[in-house]
């Protein structure tokens, strides 16, 4: 193995609590040089909100060692579409899309449509308006941050944005472009930054579907750590991981002893 991809929110975090040996983990990681890139789901903060709330936890990373959806999303639009962008996310987020032309809140005319984790933010009126949009514009595609059902916050597991996309994909009928975890384009995007390929690779997450089962179906080894979201029935859904593992404080020893 060669390189390792490593979820936030559940492995390295818990809330505002940095899981116990996470700090010497990733600075093991480092030591060794081994390339490596935090894989999040997160949508409501930008990465340099992530970049200090990590430094709090006492690890130090920098913008570019992190791939979150918005990022590959204003990418794809940037590539994809010409026209105004509705964004459904939280308004520390859309600075992530700086550079794109986007809708304003009372125009019904949109070539596409980003939707991010609003969390309490959501109500009726604005779920039913990013329907309507759609409606109305049968040939924009909604373009998913992630899929996302749910992620475990200080006050207990809350909904993520995969719930809202796929209510809207019923209510529409049409597939959302989903640019985060567990869709196979956004892991390839961190092996392309990383030089590395798929079966030198592991993921380390909390989350069955999203972490382990995701980049298994990108053909990548997933490690699943029992902290954050994770339940013991989550090994009863079928998935079966490369690795379990008590937390990614045990990733430095069980590394060593597959002599890699």
């Amino acid at each position: 193995m060669h390189a390792i991809l490593f979820d936030m929110d559940g492995v390295l975090y818990e809330g505002e609590q940095a899981i116990p040996g996470a700090r010497e983990a990733i600075a093991w990681c480092r030591g060794q040089n081994i390339p490596h890139r935090f894989l999040t789901n997160t949508t409501s903060r930008p990465r340099r909100v992530l970049v200090d709330k990590l430094a709090a936890l006492g690890i130090a990373v920098s913008v570019e060692d992190i791939l979150t959806p918005p990022v590959a999303a204003a990418s794809w639009i940037k590539q994809h579409i010409e026209g105004p962008v509705a964004l459904f996310v939280p308004e520390l987020t859309s600075e992530e899309f700086a550079g794109l032309t986007l809708a304003d809140k009372g125009s019904e005319d949109v070539a596409a449509l980003v939707l991010g984790d609003l969390g309490e933010a959501w109500d009726f009126a604005t779920y039913n308006r990013a329907f309507r949009l759609l409606m109305l514009n049968p040939n924009a595609p909604l373009i998913a941050l992630g899929l996302t059902r749910y992620w475990q916050a200080d006050d207990g597991l809350r909904l993520d944005v995969g719930p809202f996309v796929k209510g809207l994909e019923y209510a529409t009928g049409r597939e959302a472009v989903v640019m985060g975890k567990p869709a196979t384009p956004f892991f390839a995007i961190a092996l392309e930054q990383l030089a590395a390929s798929t079966e030198k690779t592991v993921m380390i997450g909390d989350d069955i579907r999203g972490d382990i089962d995701g980049a298994q179906q990108a053909g990548i080894n997933g490690i699943l750590v029992r902290t954050g979201k994770f339940r013991p029935d989550d090994l009863e859904q079928g998935i079966v991981p490369y690795e379990i593992l008590d937390s990614v404080a045990a990733l430095p020893a069980w590394w060593r002893q597959q002599g890699w």
